[in-house]
């Protein structure tokens, strides 16, 4: 790789985003960008009444500014930073949010938050905000791409640390920054990336959420005034690729731009925990269905990939947020309810005694070997019959991946579950028509109940 190249790497995709018109938008990502927006607007309606919403409303509301943009679910309208902060924790709170399988990374989160934030503030057409989504997108997963796996696997919150470029791309986009100003914009967002897996089982990991957004945004905002950077944030010996990963592959971000598109590799989630969680829910619920009862049940091994363990290994969750990363939990619930859904996460079914006792019996087989996606169960009955399920792709994944209609289905449940006064009809006929929309702002101000200021 020449030393020209490298020093271009965030002028380069400044560049791209810059120039990238809506007219050469493929018409399977533009739909993939609804489907996207509409999981997300559904995962941010079911977590839009949880504790932790509550409590950082109760701490930052009267620092909030005049009222330019939606609160989903809540009936608030707030300034736009403070929009985006709130919609980003929000719509990650429940772990349902979308998923980039390569890089873990939850796409959706940071940028929609961030874009719809503005695009209330700044009124622009739905395909704009659809052209500036799919932007935003390809920015984070690219940049992720370049560093992973070994940032995530340094302790670095991926989503957090790589969607508040994603964030920042999508709000420069709309606000039609120039290639200077959106490098500058870049440079401002690595001088803010942050997040680290430790937090996880708190509720400060969604809040590494709203920092992205909320600064990915910031980051335009300053830009778009002239407010100066570093032209190098990606690539800089001190730069962000640098600074934060182990390894690092430049060409990640380059290659191929406006050729193939991240959006299209994204997933979605039918159980709200940890997706590496998923291929063992499917095997347990396939037990459930086969009528394999608890009692009748020695022990479980999960043969998993070391990543498993690393994200999801807490054999003996205390509340709801831990047990999202417990496998042990969610092959419980699987078993015994036969449904892994927003209840199986909350605090009482964390302590719940008969999803206790099964979850005591089960243990984790790690095998580098196994792909990440993939498990295998190993059942031993009482009566000493062996029962093996092996799942190679989960519901959602690329392999097996939910339907627009499957997809409806769960944007009106969880909804239903978070914010039973939003007009879920209206907010899916929006999503698919988003478009057509000569106002891109309506499809947020109609996720929720009747609004007032914050």
């Amino acid at each position: 790789m020449s030393q020209e190249r490298i020093v271009g790497t965030t002028l380069e995709l400044a560049r791209f985003v810059a120039a990238s018109r809506v007219q050469d938008m493929p018409a399977p990502v533009m739909h993939e960008a609804k489907r996207a927006l509409l999981n997300w607007a559904g995962c941010a309606l079911g977590g839009c009444r949880d504790q932790s919403v509550d409590i950082a409303l109760a701490a930052l509301t009267e620092f909030a500014g005049p009222p330019q943009a939606t609160i989903i679910g809540r009936g608030l309208r707030s300034d736009a930073l403070s929009a985006a902060a709130f919609n980003g924790l929000i719509s990650n709170i429940l772990d349902f949010d979308d998923t980039h399988l390569r890089t873990v990374i939850h796409p959706s989160v940071p940028v929609a938050a961030a874009l719809c934030a503005l695009a209330e503030r700044t009124p622009v057409a739905g395909a704009q905000l659809l052209h500036a989504f799919i932007l935003g997108v390809e920015v984070e997963c690219r940049i992720g791409n370049a560093i992973s796996p070994e940032h995530y696997d340094a302790g670095w919150h991926v989503t957090s640390t790589c969607g508040i470029f994603g964030a920042a791309a999508a709000c420069a986009k709309l606000l039609d920054l120039n290639p200077q100003q959106i490098a500058w914009a870049f440079g401002l967002a690595a001088n803010q990336a942050a997040g680290t897996t430790g937090a996880h089982g708190s509720m400060s990991k969604s809040w590494n959420m709203a920092g992205a957004a909320r600064n990915g945004l910031l980051s335009a905002l300053l830009a778009a005034k002239g407010y100066t950077s570093t032209e190098q944030a990606l690539e800089g010996a001190r730069g962000f690729t640098q600074v934060l990963a182990k390894r690092r592959d430049l060409d990640e971000i380059t290659r191929g731009l406006g050729q193939s598109w991240e959006l299209a590799q994204n997933t979605y989630k039918p159980y709200p925990c940890g997706i590496v969680g998923h291929p063992i829910i499917d095997g347990g619920l396939e037990l459930h269905v086969e009528k394999v009862g608890a009692d009748a049940i020695e022990s479980i091994e999960l043969r998993v990939h070391p990543l498993v363990q690393m994200l999801m290994g807490n054999p003996a969750p205390r509340t709801g947020l831990e047990a999202k990363l417990s496998v042990h939990h969610c092959v419980a619930a699987a078993i015994i309810r036969g449904e892994v859904g927003v209840r199986e996460f909350t605090g009482a079914s964390a302590v719940d005694p008969a999803l206790q006792a099964l979850r005591a019996r089960v243990s984790l087989n790690i095998d580098p070997a196994m792909p990440k996606e993939s498990t295998l169960l190993s059942v031993r009955l009482r009566d000493g019959t062996m029962i093996e399920k092996k799942i190679a792709h989960a519901t959602g994944s690329l392999e097996k991946p939910m339907s627009d209609a499957a997809l409806e289905q769960k944007f009106r449940a969880v909804a239903a579950s978070g914010c039973p006064q939003c007009d879920a009809g209206a907010v899916v006929e929006l999503a698919w028509s988003l478009d057509q929309l000569p106002d891109a702002g309506a499809f947020t101000r109609a996720l929720g109940p009747p609004q007032t200021a914050a």
